[in-house]
């Protein structure tokens, strides 16, 4: 099967007081005199920690969103994570101690970022001789681009930290001369890394003349099944929605031993990617229990599901879905606790030695498609064989609410989450 994910990213900062006429000026970068470091010294207790902070902002940041909204999501948590973890470099004060509660930042600082970059390292090397559905292979593309105003003094120590740990250099574009040309031209740069999937990202009248920071990052992932379904096996089946009535979708079907567990009130099962290396994990709240599943869903509770996992021999039904979300993340933010950073008592002195910036707006736009679609040469490569006893017999039916996350097995990472409430929109 083939599973192709657009995220897209961009953290806005605006300065609070009171010019991008060719788009091509995005061109011009402004580069610290330090290299990116491509081998960070970074602890394996570092990268625990960074893992189990990041679940647990995943997490808390979709039970907030979840809460407001009761239709389909899907969302990037660790790219929300790196974004704000490049604008966490310049906060000072009260603002950083707020954004690190939030995110759950618990390093210090200059371990924190370099554990981000051994992490986007790690995850560079993913998938090197795995298979997407196309002849072009697996791809995990993770971009990160910073714009800013031309002529504005930003510190040197920043730039360097987000050279050194990011590999990110700074844009430059003249908001205050033509804000708008300078929104299709962040917007261009996103389309192009997205292949057209991710559109007019930032809305108009977002950036304006006062603006002088935009941080972006990009994800683009494309990877086939382990165990392909086969399309053969697809057929419409009855999905019931959370008001009790129903949509018929297409129905994917295929029995397989792949990892299982089940509680009181969920059933949880895995897919695996080709090459094993990252999986999809679908958690099923037994019926009528989602949103109640869904409020008290948080890292602990993931890490009981996974694990609780064994190998069975499950009957799996799963509808087809494909859909896109796009949100401002500025409330949920300021709800779990970070409410500095988007005021006016905003301290990100470290960007620029002053405390004249704050934080606009946080937006995100992501795009999921999930089909039967894969490679038949990886198929064996993903079936476990458990010679220990009986197999356990399972079925699990994909008919109403189920949330599911995208997830790198060796660094514990969610890169995605989502759920999927209707797979007919």
């Amino acid at each position: 099967m083939k599973k192709i994910i657009f995220s897209v990213l961009a953290v806005i900062l605006l300065i609070s007081t009171v010019s991008c006429s060719q788009t091509q000026m995005y061109a011009q970068e402004l580069k610290s005199g330090k290299k990116y470091d491509t081998s960070p010294e970074v602890s394996y207790s570092d990268m625990e920690i960074l893992a189990k902070g990041n679940n647990e902002f995943a997490l808390a940041l979709y039970r907030q969103l979840s809460a407001a909204d009761d239709g389909n999501m899907f969302f990037s948590p660790y790219s929300l994570s790196v974004a704000l973890a490049m604008t966490y470099a310049g906060a000072e004060g009260a603002t950083r101690e707020q954004m690190a509660k939030t995110l759950n930042f618990i390093l210090e600082e200059e371990d924190l970022h370099a554990a981000f970059n051994n992490l986007a390292i790690e995850l560079a090397r993913r998938g090197e001789s795995n298979q997407g559905k196309d002849e072009e292979g697996f791809r995990l593309n993770i971009i990160n681009a910073i714009w800013g105003q031309i002529e504005y003094a930003f510190l040197d120590e920043y730039l360097d930290t987000l050279a050194v740990n990011y590999d990110a250099g700074l844009r430059l574009l003249d908001f205050t001369a033509d804000p708008e040309a300078c929104r299709q031209a962040i917007n261009d740069w996103v389309s192009q890394q997205t292949e057209g999937k991710i559109e007019d990202l930032i809305k108009k009248g977002i950036i304006s003349e006062t603006t002088r920071l935009v941080l972006t990052n990009a994800i683009y992932f494309n990877a086939a099944w382990g165990i392909p379904f086969k399309t053969s096996s697809t057929a419409d089946g009855t999905f019931y929605l959370p008001d009790g009535s129903t949509v018929t979708v297409s129905m994917m079907h295929q029995t397989e031993n792949l990892n299982y567990a089940e509680g009181d009130s969920y059933q949880a099962v895995e897919l695996k990617y080709d090459g094993n290396e990252l999986s999809m994990l679908i958690i099923l709240p037994e019926d009528g229990n989602f949103e109640q599943f869904k409020a008290t869903f948080d890292a602990e509770k993931l890490a009981a599901i996974i694990d609780e996992m064994r190998t069975a021999n499950v009957t799996l039904t799963m509808p087809r879905f494909e859909y896109e979300s796009q949100f401002s993340a500025k409330d949920a933010l300021k709800a779990m606790g970070m409410t500095d950073a988007f005021e006016m008592t905003a301290d990100f002195s470290g960007i620029d030695g002053t405390h004249d910036l704050f934080i606009e707006d946080v937006v995100h736009k992501a795009f999921v498609s999930v089909d039967e679609a894969g490679t038949e040469a990886a198929a064996a490569s993903a079936v476990i064989i458990n010679v220990k006893g009986v197999m356990e017999q399972a079925e699990v039916t994909l008919d109403h609410s189920f949330i599911y996350l995208i997830r790198d097995i060796q660094t514990n990472t969610i890169l995605f989450i989502g759920s999927v409430v209707n797979p007919a929109e």
